[in-house]
C-alpha cells in the first residue's frame, strides 16, 4: 500500500543511516583520541578499572621521584665518605711515618691537621637539597621505596639510611691505632651506604618496570586497535553514503503517486 501520511520505507531508511551515523562518529572518536573506552559510558567496568591503576601510576611516579631523591642523597655522602676514607689512610700513614726516627714532626703533624681539616670540610659539604647525613647532628633520613596498594590499609613503604658523624671521626685521633679505628668505622658506614644505594637502584628498576606493566594493562583495557577502527570507519562511510542513496530512493517513492493524478 502507498501512503502519503506515512513513507515506511524512508522511515527504515532514515533510521538505519542516523545509526550508521552514530558508529561513524564513535570510530572517529576512537581514532581521534587512540581509546576505545574514553569515559564510564563507553564501558563502566573497564573505565573504572583503568581509572584505578592510572591512579596508583601517579603514585608510582612519585614514588619513583623520591627514590631518585633518595639516590641523591646517599650517593652525595657515600662519595663524600670514600674521600675521607682515601685521606684518614694517608694520615694513618703519616702517624706512621713520624713514629720513625728522624722524620720532622712539626712538619708531619701540620699535614696531619691539614688532612683532618680536609676531612671536616668535606663532611660539612656532603649536602643535597638540605640533607647531610655526615656532620655532626645529622640524623637517619626515611626513604620512600613503595606504596602498598592494599585495599583495606594502603601505605607508603621507607627504609632508613643512618646518618655518621664523618665531622667528628678523628676528633680525638692521636696516634695511627686511632686513626685505624676511625678507618674502620668509617668502612662500617660506607657499606651501609653501599648497601642502601644499591637496593634503592634495585626498587627504582623494579617500580619503572612495574610502572610499564600498568601501563601495559591499561593499554590493553581502554586503548583502540587502530587496525579495526581503519577497516570499520572505511565500511562504515560506504554505509553512510548507501543509506543517503537508500534514503533517496524512499523519499523518490512518493513522487510516482503524482502521476497518478495526472492526465
Amino acid at each position: 500500500m502507498s501512503s502519503i501520511l506515512t513513507n515506511a520505507s524512508a522511515m527504515t531508511a532514515l533510521q538505519t543511516l542516523a545509526q550508521t551515523s552514530k558508529n561513524l562518529a564513535t570510530t572517529q572518536n576512537r581514532i581521534s583520541t587512540g581509546l576505545r573506552v574514553a569515559e564510564a559510558s563507553d564501558n563502566a567496568a573497564y573505565w573504572s578499572i583503568a581509572t584505578g591503576m592510572r591512579t596508583q601510576n601517579s603514585v608510582l611516579s612519585a614514588v619513583k621521584d623520591s627514590l631518585g631523591l633518595g639516590k641523591s642523597i646517599v650517593d652525595t655522602a657515600y662519595t663524600a665518605l670514600e674521600k675521607a676514607i682515601s685521606l684518614a689512610q694517608d694520615i694513618q700513614a703519616k702517624y706512621v711515618t713520624k713514629e720513625t726516627p728522624g722524620t720532622d714532626a712539626t712538619i708531619i703533624d701540620a699535614e696531619i691537621k691539614d688532612k683532618k681539616d680536609q676531612i671536616i670540610e668535606i663532611a660539612k659539604s656532603a649536602n643535597f637539597q638540605g640533607v647531610n647525613l655526615l656532620k655532626t647532628g645529622g640524623t637517619t633520613q626515611n626513604v620512600v621505596t613503595g606504596y602498598s596498594n592494599d585495599a583495606t590499609s594502603p601505605a607508603v613503604t621507607t627504609m632508613s639510611v643512618a646518618a655518621y658523624d664523618l665531622e667528628a671521626a678523628l676528633t680525638n685521633a692521636t696516634k695511627s691505632g686511632d686513626v685505624g679505628t676511625a678507618i674502620t668505622a668509617m668502612k662500617s658506614a660506607a657499606a651501609a651506604l653501599g648497601s642502601s644505594k644499591a637496593r634503592i637502584v634495585s626498587q627504582m628498576e623494579y617500580t619503572s618496570d612495574l610502572v610499564d606493566a600498568l601501563n601495559r594493562g591499561i593499554g590493553t583495557l581502554v586503548d583502540a586497535d587502530m587496525n579495526a577502527e581503519s577497516a570499520r570507519l572505511s565500511a562504515l562511510q560506504v554505509q553512510q553514503q548507501l543509506g543517503v542513496q537508500g534514503l533517496s530512493i524512499a523519499n523518490s517513492s512518493a513522487q510516482s503517486i503524482l502521476s497518478l493524478f495526472r492526465n
